[in-house]
């Protein structure tokens, strides 16, 4: 099993618990909403007494964290996650990450004597659990497991010590919701792993093999945490059991498994020393229930208002948009965040192998690739679910991330007149091109033309020295010459890494502005140029609703466009 191991001995602490628990020094030092925080769950006051307040100072408590404390240098801070679970975010000064310690009611109380007496009592209790099937169920049965096995009152003597042949073991209050959180977390959850996983702070998870935890954080990017494996034998028993509770059962023949997680997130697992040579490891990528918008995005810097402007007018006229990038780029949050501008009345169709896309609107087909252990021929592929959405009559179809032949039904899905938007795995449009043409996708390269815009987007360093994701460009694809077997296409909106802003390079000579957007909004051939006056006008309108309005949610923007959309405002 992993080991937890603080950064600190416990040792150092301000001052020892008198007969009144929250009348010593340290809660006092402590802000309202952290005393608040410590009567309601004590084990947090415990765990502050064994942090070195004397050396890194009273960790600062937050209710919830903000963009802005990405600013802090060293951090030391600790916010609630979930009922009676914190993160603590403690500074490492000796290294480039800090430290992410999961506060939990077991952190401070060793249970495992009293888990051990619960498994066994569980055993007999064996026929009565395997009734249960849902998580709510089961918790409840579990629960009610711990309340049958032990009592509440001092513990004097024997740790176990009953009256009769069934009587329950006493324990203390303290120890009583350990347990009850204990079984929960172990039989029902992912384990030690559970704290990290609802931390909506949390976006990736990632062991590596033998060695620490780390994982990626929203505010304060790249962290370790306190928990590690120690031998090779006890990662391989942690992944088994891993995968065993994902109900995607790993082994020697079939060492890597991806799934999804309850809650949407995504998890890859890869099992044996045979194929992976510093152990086992996993990896689990989170997800928002409510993705960023494209408001969030902007203030985010990923992009401009006048690059959102120009991309509702491309998608609203159902022109074809790939998003491209490297891995962990922000690729497919930058295309739920464009969904907002495709019509709010349209029918939309999208296809992934792992669910990752949200869409705001109601009339969504969501489907999902089907697998079978063996690939056997009934597994439902991205292919396949491709082709039965072109019989769906879909206004706008949404691709995961297309690797294979379904690119190829994409670009035929495109040629009869359905809009496609799409993530892609490349780092230039140059690449996308080449990857597009060649194998195992094979478009014809005649049909490039159909893809109409490619949004480039990358983690970049910003001229602050700190990382972010930006939209590198975004281009439109014009099509392909035959005679010197080449592509054309032309940058619109290019990023400038200097200054940390983006140039309209496409401003008065964009192509498809002109001669497709401004056709199809009807403004004839000798007044195209008002097009530019319509994205210009759209930008002041997303500025204004952010700015002015304070509209920036996902699905709020979508009911605040649908109405400006109907009064012919936008």
């Amino acid at each position: 099993m992993p080991q937890v191991s603080l950064p600190f001995t416990g040792e150092n602490k301000v001052d020892k618990h008198g007969e009144d628990f929250f009348q010593c020094t340290l809660f006092q030092m402590l802000s309202k909403p952290a005393q608040e925080a410590s009567q309601r769950h004590p084990h947090l006051l415990e765990y502050l007494h064994m942090v070195p307040v004397a050396e890194v100072g009273v960790p600062k408590y937050y209710s919830q964290l903000t963009r802005r404390m990405q600013d802090i240098s060293h951090p030391n801070l600790i916010y609630p996650v979930t009922e009676g679970v914190f993160a603590h975010i403690y500074p490492d000064l000796h290294d480039g990450r800090d430290i992410y310690i999961s506060v939990e009611p077991v952190l401070v109380e060793r249970l495992d004597k009293l888990m051990q007496e619960l498994e066994k009592r569980m055993l007999d209790m064996g026929d009565r659990l395997n009734t249960v099937s849902t998580d709510d169920e089961k918790m409840k049965a579990f629960v009610r497991c711990v309340d049958e096995s032990f009592t509440t009152g001092p513990t004097r003597g024997s740790l176990f010590k009953r009256s009769g042949h069934n009587g329950k073991a006493r324990v203390t209050p303290r120890q009583m919701e350990g347990l009850k959180y204990l079984v929960v977390r172990d039989k029902i959850g992912l384990g030690i792993l559970e704290p990290m996983v609802h931390d909506r702070y949390v976006e990736d998870i990632s062991c590596s093999g033998l060695g620490t935890i780390f994982i990626e954080h929203k505010i304060f990017r790249s962290l370790k945490t306190t928990i590690s494996f120690a031998s090779l034998e006890e990662l391989d028993e942690f992944v088994l059991r891993l995968s065993e509770r994902i109900k995607k059962p790993v082994s020697f023949r079939n060492p890597i498994v991806d799934a999804t997680l309850p809650d949407g997130s995504r998890i890859n697992i890869v099992y044996g020393r045979d194929i992976s040579k510093r152990g086992s490891n996993f990896s689990i990528r989170k997800f928002s229930e409510t993705p960023m918008s494209v408001m969030e995005l902007i203030e985010l810097g990923t992009l401009d208002y006048r690059m959102a402007a120009y991309l509702s007018l491309v998608i609203g006229e159902g022109m074809n948009v790939f998003v491209s990038g490297e891995t962990a780029s922000g690729k497919t949050t930058t295309l739920n965040a464009v969904t907002t501008f495709i019509h709010p009345n349209a029918k939309i169709v999208s296809i992934e192998d792992t669910p990752e896309l949200q869409v705001p609107h109601k009339n969504w087909i969501r489907e999902v690739v089907q697998t079978t252990k063996e690939q056997s021929e009934t597994a439902v592929t991205m292919f396949d679910l491709l082709k039965a959405a072109l019989r769906q009559r879909p206004n706008e179809i949404l691709v995961g991330e297309i690797r294979g032949p379904e690119g190829n039904i994409a670009f035929q899905a495109m040629q009869t007149g359905h809009s496609v938007m799409a993530t892609f795995h490349a780092a230039s449009v140059e690449k996308l091109i080449q990857r597009l043409t060649g194998n195992p996708i094979s478009v014809p390269k005649a049909y490039i033309d159909n893809l109409n815009v490619v949004v480039v987007q990358s983690a970049v360093k910003l001229p602050t020295g700190k990382m972010g994701r930006r939209v590198l460009s975004i281009n439109e694809v014009i099509g392909f010459d035959t005679v010197k077997q080449s592509f054309s296409f032309v940058e619109v909106f290019r990023w400038d890494p200097v200054n940390d802003i983006f140039e309209f390079t496409g401003d008065m000579n964009s192509y498809l502005l002109e001669q497709k957007i401004a056709v199809k909004r009807g403004i004839s051939s000798h007044k195209k140029k008002r097009i530019y006056l319509e994205l210009d006008r759209r930008a002041q309108i997303l500025e204004r609703l952010h700015k002015e309005q304070g509209v920036s949610g996902f699905y709020e923007l979508l009911q605040v466009l649908a109405k400006a959309q109907r009064e012919g405002l936008f």
